[in-house]
């Protein structure tokens, strides 16, 4: 049976809850427009034939954005506040740290200034380093506010979160700048006084996870996730209401196939992903392990046609997505390292089988993502549809009894952390969950 190939590769479905997504303009964790995108996604899980499609809340610290500025030399530079940054004034000396590499940060005496540090990492370093890394290196070296500088030109200034589960509200002012002020910082101020400013409205607010099922009613499940929030300051189209799409066209697609399923599948669409994994955390929280044989993580899709597996070492996952690829003749790339980012972390950081699926773009970084520039018309239907229909039958694969994907312990998890380099950052952050 094929017929489900064509009715994909000529759906709208995806397309058109894309579409619905982005001209919510504010899908914010806590806010109004992320909780009516959850809500029209339960709706539209619901329409593609999924049952006990439902809402599930949660708490969270809510960030309202107001003004942000640098100032320096009686100039005003723009920026903007990265969200759960505190709403404070600081001032110091720049020091431009570059990269912000591990090593810089350890070469520097940052105590009292002002720190600047690029968006993305060199060619030569041997892993990404995110940006809550490079704050909280920040923050331990004392300095007394943040400053994230794009990589990627065209005046776009970026944005993402600070903060941690237990300390929600980061410890200093933290903004983005475009890469031109970026090097106009750096060119006019390094080493000179500059202040920071960032108003923001801190309360507790309230946000939501997605949850429908297909196929049987096993105890066991495979998750076909993403994530529906989105930074206020754009559409947030390709991140991650493409991810959020595709979790719709795979379970329109699915609706073909249902009698092919042998084991349960649940899509779940995570709120507040952005500010912390906030959602599948707590989803992770109450959620047996056990039962979970895989998880379909889509965040970063349709950015290119070749999709990107990280699969956290796990070689049967590798094995499926090129097994799945070859059916298809699709460009994949499977990467086997740990991906400690993303709605997926929060049950492979203990050993649930896990990928994290993204596009590779030929580029480091998230490209227009996290800044004003991530619009709709940069997502291409076809990729979109293309995609879906490889992980559609990546899912069927993964449900059926006789795909055995065996957990791994979290030591084991803990130890390839180490190898990769992975560590120091995650414990730095915070988020090193295996104690010492």
């Amino acid at each position: 049976m094929t017929d489900w190939i064509g009715k994909t590769f000529t759906s709208t479905v995806g397309r058109d809850h894309l579409e619905a997504l982005v001209d919510l303009e504010n899908r914010m964790a806590g806010t109004e427009g992320e909780r009516r995108g959850a809500e029209l996604t339960r709706d539209a899980l619901a329409e593609a034939g999924a049952r006990n499609a439902r809402l599930e809340e949660f708490p969270i610290q809510g960030w309202v954005r107001g003004d942000s500025e640098i100032r320096a030399d009686g100039t005003v530079q723009a920026c903007i506040a990265l969200p759960r940054s505190p709403s404070e004034e600081a001032a110091g000396e720049l020091i431009d740290l570059g990269y912000g590499l591990p090593e810089d940060f350890e070469e520097a005496d940052i105590e009292g200034r002002v720190v600047m540090v690029r968006s993305d990492v060199p060619e030569y370093f041997d892993r990404y380093i995110h940006r809550r890394e490079k704050y909280y290196y920040a923050v331990a070296g004392g300095a007394s506010a943040f400053v994230y500088r794009n990589h990627v030109e065209g005046c776009l200034p970026p944005t993402g979160s600070v903060g941690t589960p237990e300390e929600p509200i980061g410890d200093i002012p933290a903004v983005g700048v475009s890469s031109e002020v970026g090097a106009r910082l750096a060119r006019r101020f390094d080493g000179r006084e500059v202040s920071i400013a960032v108003e923001a409205e801190i309360d507790e607010a309230r946000s939501q996870n997605v949850h429908a099922e297909m196929g049987p009613d096993t105890d066991e499940a495979v998750l076909v996730t993403g994530h529906v929030d989105a930074h206020d300051i754009a559409e947030g189209a390709s991140d991650n209401g493409a991810g959020t799409a595709m979790v719709i066209e795979i379970a329109n697609a699915l609706s073909e196939r249902s009698d092919e399923l042998e084991t349960r599948v649940e899509f779940v669409v995570y709120g507040a992903e952005e500010v912390g994994l906030v959602g599948s955390d707590h989803h992770a929280a109450n959620a047996d392990h056990g039962s979970i044989e895989a998880i379909v993580n889509s965040d970063g899709v349709v950015r290119g046609r070749t999709l990107e597996f990280y699969t956290h070492g796990f070689s049967e996952l590798e094995a499926a997505a090129e097994r799945v690829a070859d059916r298809f003749d699709h460009p994949v790339k499977t990467v086997p390292r740990m991906g400690p980012h993303s709605d997926h972390w929060p049950f492979a950081q203990w050993g649930v089988p896990g990928y994290h699926v993204m596009s590779d773009t030929g580029e480091l970084g998230r490209g227009w993502g996290h800044t004003f520039a991530d619009t709709i018309e940069k997502v291409d239907v076809r990729d979109l549809r293309e995609q879906a229909v490889v992980l559609t039958e990546l899912v069927v694969d993964l449900a059926r009894e006789g795909t055995t994907i065996e957990h791994r312990a979290p030591e084991e998890i803990a130890a390839a952390l180490e190898d990769e380099g992975q560590a120091a950052g995650m414990k730095v952050i915070g988020d090193w969950p295996y104690g010492e």
